[in-house]
């Protein structure tokens, strides 16, 4: 399937950038693409993974043009570029609506004008029913999948999407800051303790985006089962953990 193929990532440089390029250093693909805005990242990136199969594209997903630019030649796109944090989203929702909304429009129109063979868009399962500009973002985000699936007039280009519980300990997680809370001693913060949670790990995420993958078909949607939690038994197991490996 991936023999001679080219991927590119969009937020190619998030916690599932770095886990699904991991994944695919070592497949038969021609080429890898980390398309993503911070320069740093992509910097650390680089030296990191030291590999000539792995290209780096500075753009933006809110830029139509840096995406068409960088679209030349994809066979696949894993759409992962996002404002993904509940509170900034709060705060500048407008930004959220550019990024996970218009950005996603971007990017379906670019790989459609490319007839690129697939495109994952990765959503949340903060978009179903949604209470907040995240979610609300993200719903939107799949149903401007689903309605371009629906019109394509280009049957070349398959688009699909995965929805994700929390992934955990990805970056921005609420684990690496009940840990770092736990370990410095400071209280632990919690909005609400019986919020509940659907918890995957990188690995899950990382699987489901290859399932959908291998057997998308257009506008499908794929949801993982996944065990839940509440936010106060989390932070109890975190402190029971972290308790014992201190003692």
């Amino acid at each position: 399937m991936f023999d001679n193929k080219v991927l590119m990532i969009t937020g190619g440089t998030g916690s599932f950038g770095n886990a699904v390029l991991k994944s695919f250093l070592d497949s038969n693909l021609k080429e890898i693409r980390i398309f993503s805005r911070d320069e740093k990242k992509q910097d650390d990136l680089r030296k990191q993974v030291n590999n000539l199969k792995v290209k780096f594209y500075i753009g933006n997903v809110r830029d139509k043009s840096s995406v068409l630019n960088v679209m030349t030649g994809v066979d696949y796109v894993f759409h992962a570029a996002a404002l993904k944090q509940v509170p900034s989203c709060e705060f500048f929702p407008l930004e959220a609506v550019k990024t996970n909304s218009l950005g996603t429009e971007n990017v379906l129109e670019a790989a459609i004008q490319h007839k690129v063979k697939k495109v994952i868009c990765l959503s949340t399962d903060k978009a179903v029913y949604p209470v907040n500009a995240m979610g609300l973002t993200k719903a939107v985000m799949e149903k401007v999948m689903v309605s371009h699936s629906h019109n394509l007039t280009n049957k070349d280009t398959i688009l699909c999407g995965t929805r994700y519980g929390n992934v955990m300990a990805s970056r921005g997680s609420v684990i690496p800051l009940f840990i770092e809370q736990i370990k410095t001693g400071k209280p632990i913060t919690i909005t609400n303790p019986k919020m509940t949670r659907f918890m995957m790990t990188m690995n899950d995420a990382v699987d489901l985006v290859l399932f959908a993958l291998q057997n998308g078909k257009q506008g499908d949607i794929f949801v993982q089962k996944s065990p839940a939690s509440t936010i106060e038994d989390l932070a109890k197991a975190l402190i029971e953990l972290y308790t014992k490996r201190d003692a």
